[in-house]
């Protein structure tokens, strides 16, 4: 390399330390509420450790034998949730702390949390969409909020910005690889692309999501319908199938109950789930029944119906799978087995012709 290249990248690399120095100084900074009552509140002491560290049950769970009074008192342990979930996610990230302090990553941490917290807001501001993405994050079941997804997205993009730097810096220190050009181009693109590989990614952890919940579909509809046949309300046979399934059925038949103990009719609760996880065979579930408890038609019924259409169209979609692979399979056998079959039935033939010629 150069005399003059050499100079002119570790320009670039002074000139952008100073910028972010200058940028990120006291004086430049801007001083947040947060930074300014901080002094004043380092001192509070924390909280009775009985408040933070008692054993969360399992929403919709109650013991055996409770009747119409433990509803109220699910109802108050559901008024709480949001607060429990806060402390669940305060202890969880001190965990964190706690262990990237034992591996000497605390400092790093500390350091890169400025930056990070910083990018991940103009990211949001770049991409928007928020009640889009909050709705994603429900449908994928994931505790994460919006501001660790971008957080998220940010440290893609990073890494696929590095992958690309290495290529450009290979190219300035040795001579090899592409043009600076494409490695510019590259490091445009792995920026671009680690931030939508984290978007695929929760696409991706919705549509597995949805696959476990058809799958357990037609299960829990007939064991509602079994629970109802035997004489339970419809309140109660979700409450028992609630505890019998450990599913992400299950898990969203639990928040429906949560919310109607909150003081929600049964029926808004019911439709909570089609909101949270709009699939079709679900959407018509949670209507069958809404229209089944308003009108005061046989529930059992409509649940066997509505486990018989999940199970025929599951078996459809199989079918479907089934023609596409079949497609798909067809690949390998035209481009690799038949050639090399026919260029071992022809290969002998045309040897012997070329040694006749001869």
């Amino acid at each position: 390399m150069s005399a003059a290249a050499t100079g002119a990248l570790l320009g670039l690399i002074l000139g952008t330390g100073l910028v972010i120095v200058i940028y990120r100084s006291p004086p430049a900074r801007r001083v947040r509420l947060a930074d300014r009552i901080d002094p004043y509140l380092r001192d509070t002491p924390s909280p009775s450790r009985l408040l933070m560290e008692t054993p969360r049950r399992r929403d919709g769970d109650a013991p055996s034998g409770a009747g119409p009074g433990a509803g109220s008192a699910a109802g108050a342990g559901a008024a709480s949730g949001e607060n429990a979930e806060h402390s669940h996610r305060a202890r969880a990230h001190a965990r964190g702390t706690a262990a990237a302090s034992r591996l000497g990553l605390g400092t790093v941490e500390a350091l890169a949390r400025p930056f990070l917290h910083d990018a991940a807001a103009r990211l949001d501001r770049f991409l928007g969409g928020r009640a889009a993405l909050t709705r994603r994050l429900v449908q994928a079941g994931s505790r994460t909020s919006i501001e660790e997804f971008r957080a998220q997205q940010v440290i893609c993009a990073v890494t696929g910005a590095l992958l690309g730097a290495l290529v450009l810096a290979a190219r300035t220190l040795l001579g090899i690889g592409p043009p600076a050009l494409v490695g510019v181009a590259l490091v445009v693109a792995g920026t671009a692309g680690g931030t939508l590989a984290r978007d695929w990614w929760l696409s991706r952890a919705i549509r597995e999501r949805e696959d476990r919940m058809l799958m357990e579909f037609p299960t829990v509809a007939e064991l509602l319908a079994l629970a109802v046949t035997a004489g339970e309300s419809a309140i109660g046979a979700l409450e028992r199938v609630s505890r019998l399934t450990r599913g992400e059925l299950g898990t969203e038949l639990r928040l429906a109950l949560a919310d109607a103990h909150a003081g929600a009719t049964l029926v808004q609760a019911l439709e909570g789930i089609a909101t949270r996880t709009p699939l079709p065979p679900l959407t018509r579930f949670v209507d069958g029944m809404a229209v089944a408890i308003e009108r005061g038609t046989p529930l059992a019924d409509v649940l066997r119906a509505q486990a018989v259409d999940v199970r025929e169209a599951g078996k459809r979609q199989l079918l479907e799978a089934g023609g596409r692979k079949e497609i798909a399979m067809m690949i390998p056998v035209v481009f690799l087995i038949l050639p090399t079959t026919v260029i071992f039935a022809f290969y002998p033939a045309l040897v012997s012709f070329t040694v006749i010629a001869q």
